[in-house]
């Protein structure tokens, strides 16, 4: 598990950092200048991302608080957090996908100490996502610490 963190984890008042996979996309937008460029890997990340199963788009996995239709499935296996999802926007696809690379395959006790908001900061999320957009965004990482938690 060692090896899914490319950071220090801190904890009480400290925060685990991001997985290997996210700091890939880090390094992506990096090298990416322009935000529309951003904006476009976003998306593709999100084409790339296999579909939820229709039986799995159910009001116990919808997230409420998105202006798109999101869906969200965890699964807990040998202490380890995973989520597949999926949403009828491209975009929130897209972020869905951001979100899979900072939260799955993490330990499920590390999930909740996540900082999202500083992890999502570093990509310039914040600055270039609709008020909806970045509502629907905490919506759903509320969710997946929420299933974390109560885990």
């Amino acid at each position: 598990m060692r090896a899914l963190y490319l950071l220090q984890v801190r904890e009480q008042g400290q925060t685990i950092m991001a997985q290997a996979k996210f700091e890939e996309i880090v390094e992506t937008f990096e090298f990416l200048d322009d935000w529309e460029d951003r904006y476009r890997e976003v998306i593709d990340m999100g084409k790339a991302m296999p579909p939820l199963d229709d039986a799995l788009k159910v009001p116990a996995t919808k997230v409420d608080g998105c202006a798109s239709q999101v869906w969200l499935h965890p699964t807990i296996e040998n202490g380890v957090f995973r989520f597949e999802g999926e949403s009828d926007a491209m975009i929130v696809r897209g972020l869905i996908a951001v979100l899979h690379a900072l939260y799955s395959g993490l330990p499920v006790k590390d999930v909740i100490v996540v900082d999202a908001a500083a992890e999502l900061g570093r990509l310039g999320l914040n600055d270039h996502l609709s008020a909806q957009r970045s509502n629907g965004l905490r919506a759903m990482v509320e969710r997946i610490k929420m299933v974390a938690a109560n885990a």
